[in-house]
């Protein structure tokens, strides 16, 4: 296998940077500041100063698979390396971007003969010793070529990642995938809080995480990182109930609409996230005072 040209040496890119060296594959590495330039080479990788340097650094045909945050960087990145390739070279998005933008830019790059692989990654910081879950659209060809890449990545050779469909199927599949992974987290998150309210009880929380670990229908990795944040503090009184989404929930969310598919659960899922950002809620304060207006039920005051 060619060289292949990692672009985004966060801690995602740099984890996989890492596996592909331990599995024997070269790698040249590109980020926008230099300390994580620095760390890929100090475990074997070589660093890039710039795009134009490590495309020119990369053996023909090339590879490069980039590893931004979705959106305009991606987007930016792609065609900045679309530019410097030739025909025949590939271009692996391997981030999180939505499907439509994947479809897009396969067209853009197919007029100049170059090929655009989408890989829906997951994995998170526990990839490096796990393996990653891959999720691959593109040409099958192209993904036969790039077969030692993902079988390294992968948790086994034979397990962990697969060729899902044509350009923009892997980065859907992820979609999806994010989605379910919003409803499972809402529904751990709520049982938990559960036990902790009845007071009554005086449940061990990271005990109960523990067996359920174990013979449990709802046994998981979720649950396995669930006990490891309830070992270090039942309370999580250092955290801040603020929870991000970074897009996947909502799209498929607006998916679901489109297709005509009811998906109430990663819906209110979604919602939850948002509602926890909002410390003083106008809306629960007017839902109160409708209360007390239609039924005279007690408003608590500030």
């Amino acid at each position: 296998m060619a060289t292949l040209g990692m672009v985004g040496l966060g801690k995602m890119g740099l984890n996989m940077t890492k596996r592909l060296l331990r599995g024997g594959h070269s790698v040249v590495g590109y980020n926008n500041t230099p300390g994580p330039i620095e760390e890929a080479v100090k475990s074997g990788a070589t660093g890039a100063a710039s795009i134009e340097d490590l495309v020119l650094k990369l053996e023909k045909p090339r590879v490069a698979w980039v590893m931004v945050p979705a959106g305009q960087i991606t987007e930016h990145a792609v065609l900045n390396l679309g530019a410097l390739m030739e025909p025949g070279d590939i271009i692996i998005d391997g981030g999180n971007s939505n499907y439509r933008d994947t479809m897009r830019l396969a067209q853009t790059l197919k007029q100049n003969g170059i090929h655009f692989v989408d890989v829906g990654t997951s994995g998170g910081v526990w990839g490096l010793t796990e393996g990653y879950s891959l999720m691959i659209g593109g040409e099958a060809e192209i993904v036969a070529q790039l077969r030692p890449i993902f079988e390294t990545l992968a948790p086994a050779p034979d397990k962990g990642w697969g060729h899902v469909g044509e350009h923009g199927a892997g980065h859907f599949a992820k979609m999806v995938h994010n989605g379910i992974e919003y409803g499972l987290m809402q529904a751990y998150a709520e049982g938990f809080a559960i036990m902790k309210e009845k007071e009554t009880f005086g449940l061990d929380l990271h005990q109960i995480a523990r067996i359920w670990q174990h013979g449990s229908v709802i046994r998981s990795w979720l649950l396995d990182l669930t006990e490891r944040a309830l070992a270090e503090d039942q309370d999580l009184e250092t955290i801040a109930p603020w929870v991000n989404d970074s897009g996947e929930g909502r799209w498929t969310v607006s998916e679901a609409i489109d297709l005509n598919v009811p998906a109430p659960v990663i819906t209110l899922s979604l919602i939850q996230r948002l509602r926890s950002r909002t410390e003083n809620s106008y809306a629960d304060r007017l839902v109160a005072a409708m209360r007390n207006q239609f039924g005279g039920h007690t408003v608590r005051q500030t």
